[in-house]
């Protein structure tokens, strides 16, 4: 295999042992049709050399990468599931590939989904819709454009079998997506370790995040580690938190087992992206409270945190560093709310009471705009606060711009600068309309593949996704 210089394989997960993960056969699709390769994060882990040939042998037939896992592995893990606990989780149709560094030295997985059967699998055949697969690569790719922390769709490959689905017409095409993540650790693998009782083998698992993702807490030993651990994943979480809720985006099923130790966001299923300010806009059709609604994300943060908390409890004899982690979500969150709303006006943060001002005034202009006033139109008008004054009163919402709503928000701007001005040259910034990710035009492009197997407005879609993460240069 034809690998770069910049591959650098390190499997580390599998040196856990027994008890963390299964080892599984991947399915034998009948057929493997390239229909999308991430070539940009492909460079960053040395495997941008392959042919497609060699591409789908390693992310359709799933042959094992040179020096890297043996096999694949389904991992085990529990969840509260809409906050009812589910004992019978696990990877039921994925497993995890690789692992392997970037081109900044961090360690990234390879994991699937779709990939078949598992012993988690619960009576499911394993296996994800093509719309499903592309849904996904969508939701990444304006993730990423957006400064969201999120995992990347690396490969999907279409796999030739008819699925009978009970929530969208069947049969339907099938495919195999593989995901690029800083790690496939959940909460919900806490979770599983503390309902068993395992509290060595939920050392262990401590031992090993401290030694591969956060070695700086090494140094620190028993307690006072696992309690510092849990102040960075708070951390982690209130940041993740903030920029879903600047980029507008409902993800839909914020599960214990949806979680990751490293605040990344991951797995879209019924994810939307919002068209007006609405907190109670969901996602899902089968969340008929609202529970995991767009203004209430920040909420649901906070009690998957506490349910690891919970866990955590079992090797902390003394709760209240415990206590005092958690306690620190309200601030961190809020700082990184006011953080991420600054950073998608494309602006220099000023004092925190400053900002959080001009995040509140921003909020509440694109509540008082109503309709007339979309999430993303509002971000692109205005990026650059004050420079972009003069494109946004000229621009096709002016109108609403100009009126009383907007006044407090536009006298605020007043004391901004543009951070990175030269972003506004881009050409992204001379259209009238931003690169947004609504919910009809994404049926569009499935329905171009769906009925004329028609691949040219999704690819165009992720070339433009691609220009606005260009021109926008924001920093997950």
């Amino acid at each position: 295999m034809p690998v770069d210089a910049a591959y650098r394989p390190d499997p580390r997960y599998s040196s856990l042992g027994e008890g963390f993960a299964d080892p599984v056969r991947p399915a034998d699709f009948p057929a493997t049709v390239l229909r999308y390769r991430n070539d940009r994060w492909a460079a960053r882990v040395g495997l941008g050399g392959l042919s497609d040939a060699e591409w789908v042998g390693h992310f359709g037939r799933f042959q094992p990468l040179p020096d890297n896992q043996g096999e694949p592995l389904a991992m085990r893990y529990h969840g509260h599931q809409f906050r009812t606990y589910n004992p019978d989780l696990g990877d039921g149709r994925g497993f995890l590939f690789a692992q392997l560094r970037d081109d900044q030295g961090r360690l990234l997985d390879l994991g699937t989904k779709g990939s078949g059967r598992t012993p988690w699998s619960r009576g499911g055949d394993g296996r994800l819709t093509l719309k499903g697969g592309v849904r996904e690569v969508l939701a990444t790719a304006m993730l990423e454009a957006l400064g969201v922390p999120t995992s990347k769709s690396f490969s999907l490959v279409e796999t030739g079998e008819p699925l009978q689905r009970s929530d969208e017409p069947s049969p339907t095409r099938s495919a195999v997506l593989t995901r690029l993540s800083f790690s496939h650790i959940r909460f919900g693998t806490f979770q599983r370790l503390a309902f068993h009782g395992e509290t060595e083998a939920m050392a262990r698992l401590l031992d090993h995040i401290a030694r591969t993702y956060q070695p700086d807490l090494s140094a620190q030993e028993g307690p006072d580690r696992v309690a510092a651990w849990l102040v960075r994943v708070v951390a982690l979480s209130a940041h993740l938190a903030g920029r879903w809720m600047a980029a507008g985006f409902v993800h839909g099923v914020l599960n214990t087992d949806n979680m990751n130790i490293n605040g990344e966001s991951f797995d879209y299923g019924p994810y939307r992206f919002l068209p007006q300010n609405d907190p109670n806009f969901v996602a899902a059709y089968f969340d008929q409270s609202g529970l995991y609604s767009f203004g209430r994300q920040p909420e649901a943060v906070f009690w998957n945190l506490q349910q690891l908390a919970a866990c955590l409890t079992l090797i902390v004899p003394d709760h209240q560093p415990l206590v005092d982690a958690l306690s620190g979500f309200g601030p961190a969150y809020q700082a990184a709310l006011r953080g991420a709303m600054i950073a998608r006006l494309g602006l220099l943060p000023r004092s925190p009471e400053e900002d959080a001002a001009l995040a509140g005034a921003a909020f509440r202009a694109l509540a008082e705009g109503g309709e007339a006033i979309r999430w993303e139109p509002f971000f692109f008008d205005w990026f650059g606060g004050p420079a972009s004054e003069t494109r946004a009163l000229t621009g096709p919402r002016a109108p609403v711009y100009a009126g009383e709503a907007f006044q407090a928000l536009r006298r605020l701007f007043a004391a901004y600068a543009p951070d990175r001005p030269e972003r506004l040259d881009a050409a992204y910034f001379a259209a009238a309309e931003p690169e947004e990710l609504l919910y009809d035009e994404i049926e569009s492009i499935w329905s171009a593949i769906d009925k004329e197997d028609d691949w040219r407005p999704f690819h165009a879609k992720l070339v433009r996704l691609d220009q606005a993460r260009t021109a926008m240069a924001l920093q997950p």
